[in-house]
């Protein structure tokens, strides 16, 4: 397995590849990851798995300081997983005109992608600018590594919905393609913002995919009465402690708001344990 930083550096090595798989990641790897490599390997003959902390998908109060960084153990993880190539950039190499004072980051002379307008409802409506940050930077990424596949988790499934909307848009000749939620045996989805909580905490954080999984129940037997759905859960997650952000039913295929006839749904929720926000989502077609 190679470990490379320069993006130069990475061409040449890709060079000669023609089926690459990509697994774009923030380090601090677990299961979910894992997952991914496992899943590209499937389809690709090259799998390429890139860490870097994306400092322009973090807000102002958010915790880009202190997101957990374990670059070591991360690569004995995916060299352990049969992963190709570990492409570790810095800052300095993603963004050219990036610099960092204790003024904060400026980033004036770099080009943003601006996503569909889905990137300001749900996740984008509490963390303004996010999805601009994680759009510009896996379109640098897609085309430093030039793959014919990326793999995405379905945890995130807004983040999913809009890379493969920018896909679309950029014209990438790259299939996007999505790995299933990986969770711990009480349901709770794996993250690496898992490790901010308490073992109390974690074994509580439980309760809103079992929110989601009773608003599920419920439109399995026919109840469509979405927003009284959504704001019994919203209730009963404040209730016990969390501080919701949202809790939502969607169209799977648009991302707007659930009607009556729509058959591919999403449940997503986001809510605060302690500082620590936490998101999960479960798919249903009726």
């Amino acid at each position: 397995m190679q470990i490379i930083s320069l993006s130069n550096a990475l061409c040449a090595a890709l060079k000669k590849q023609t089926n690459i798989g990509f697994v774009p990641t923030m380090g601090n790897l677990h299961a979910g990851h894992i997952h991914l490599v496992n899943l590209a390997k499937q389809h690709s003959d090259c799998v390429v798995v890139s860490i870097f902390v994306n400092p322009l998908q973090f807000g102002a109060n958010e915790d880009l300081t202190n997101y957990p960084r374990s670059l070591e153990a991360d690569c004995e993880k995916l060299k352990a997983a049969g992963c190709d190539i570990v492409f570790t950039p810095a800052v300095a190499e993603i963004y050219p005109q990036f610099t960092q004072n204790n003024a904060g980051m400026s980033l004036n002379q770099t080009i943003l992608i601006q996503p569909s307008a889905i990137a300001n409802d749900l996740c984008g409506a509490s963390r303004p600018g996010h999805f601009a940050g994680v759009a510009t930077v896996v379109a640098k990424l897609f085309n430093m590594v030039q793959p014919k596949s990326a793999f995405f988790g379905k945890k995130d499934f807004q983040q999913l919905f809009i890379i493969r909307e920018l896909v679309k848009q950029l014209n990438y000749r790259i299939q996007i393609m999505a790995g299933e939620t990986v969770r711990e045996a009480s349901g709770l989805a794996l993250s690496s913002r898992n490790d901010y909580l308490s073992v109390a905490q974690k074994q509580q954080a439980a309760e809103l995919n079992q929110a989601l999984q009773t608003i599920a129940a419920e439109i399995k037997v026919q109840n469509t009465e979405f927003i009284m759905l959504e704001n019994s859960a919203k209730a009963q997650l404040n209730a016990t402690g969390w501080q919701v952000d949202y809790v939502t039913v969607r169209s799977a295929l648009s991302l707007l708001p659930a009607s009556q006839a729509d058959k591919h749904l999403v449940i997503l929720a986001a809510a605060k344990m302690g500082n620590t926000r936490l998101i999960d989502n479960i798919e249903l077609s009726r």
